[in-house]
């Protein structure tokens, strides 16, 4: 079965390891959030990208749910002692790879010729796709100010409570190559288990996305990131309580209002009356690596009740 998952970071990667096992990684394209992308220390940052080739090529911390396994930090102390910019934590062995796409990108090549670089370097399977190459970022608008994501996510520890939410860039910019045609050619479309509106979010903010999802022929299923209506990591329910006016799944479903024919929720949020959209009740917290497997499974055992 072709699967394309639309993804953010951590949780969309935990999500993708489950389901590659689960279906062939060949099969597998992944649209990925670029809108949290950043330049440290003149350095092209993709987060969610990055967490999804460590994850999947088996070089991600899964104790600390994000970056390089076995990292250390010498670099970035060194930074802080010359009085450099050290607020985002860029470990050894990630610079590596920030140094690399950095000097690709400056010679030329686009952000989906480097992640293609990128994915064949470390023996990705899976289709690994920049939702698009244009200028896309991710804004937040909170009683302290707006803030750019990271400012706001990293910088001051997403303490603010966020009001709204924007993209800029995103009317001017268009689908990564290969992105339209990883949904069309799809027997099934999955929202993983990503924040709504800073990680799925700025991916349907492209038009043609958005489009094609409303136009689908097959069915599209997304998996909620929330555990009893809490985030199992991030803000993701403080901002459905603040945005949305609560964290049931009801209010989950209502981000992607007209693009779903089915929303896998936990068993402590259930049961839910999702109207139309209808409501597959599980275990959600991936745990280990099979319960990403189940859950993943539970994911297309969904697609299959609604096709």
């Amino acid at each position: 079965m072709k699967v394309a998952v639309l993804s953010g970071g951590v949780g969309g990667a935990r999500f993708l390891r489950g389901l590659v096992g689960v279906v062939d990684p060949a099969d597998v394209s992944i649209i990925g959030n670029v809108a949290d992308d950043v330049e440290v220390l003149g350095l092209h940052v993709s987060p969610d990208l990055d967490s999804i080739l460590y994850t999947l090529a088996g070089l991600g911390d899964d104790e600390r749910g994000w970056g390089r396994a076995g990292e250390t930090w010498h670099a970035l102390e060194t930074v802080a002692q010359l009085g450099g910019d050290a607020w985002f934590r860029l470990g050894d062995r990630d610079l590596g790879l920030h140094l690399v796409r950095t000097e690709l990108l400056r010679g030329g090549s686009t952000l989906s010729e480097v992640t293609e670089k990128l994915r064949r370097a470390v023996g990705l399977e899976s289709t690994l796709l920049p939702a698009t190459d244009d200028p896309l970022r991710t804004f937040v608008e909170t009683p302290a100010g707006t803030f750019p994501f990271q400012t706001w996510f990293v910088g001051r520890g997403h303490r603010d409570e966020v009001d709204d939410v924007h993209y800029a860039g995103a009317p001017q910019a268009t689908p990564a190559p290969g992105v339209l045609a990883a949904l069309a050619s799809a027997e099934l479309i999955v929202v993983a288990p990503s924040n709504p509106y800073v990680s799925i979010g700025p991916i349907l903010a492209l038009d043609p996305i958005r489009a094609a999802l409303e136009a689908r022929s097959v069915p599209c299923v997304a998996v909620s990131p929330l555990v009893g209506g809490r985030a199992v990591k991030g803000p993701a329910d403080r901002m459905l309580a603040r945005m949305a006016g609560g964290t049931r799944p009801a209010d989950v479903a209502g981000c992607y209002t007209g693009l779903l024919d089915a929303l896998v929720v936990d068993e402590a949020d259930a049961p839910a009356d999702l109207g139309d959209v209808r409501c597959v009740v599980t275990r959600t917290l991936m745990t280990d690596l099979e319960a990403a497997r189940r859950l993943a499974a539970t994911a297309l055992d969904a697609a299959g009740a609604v096709a």
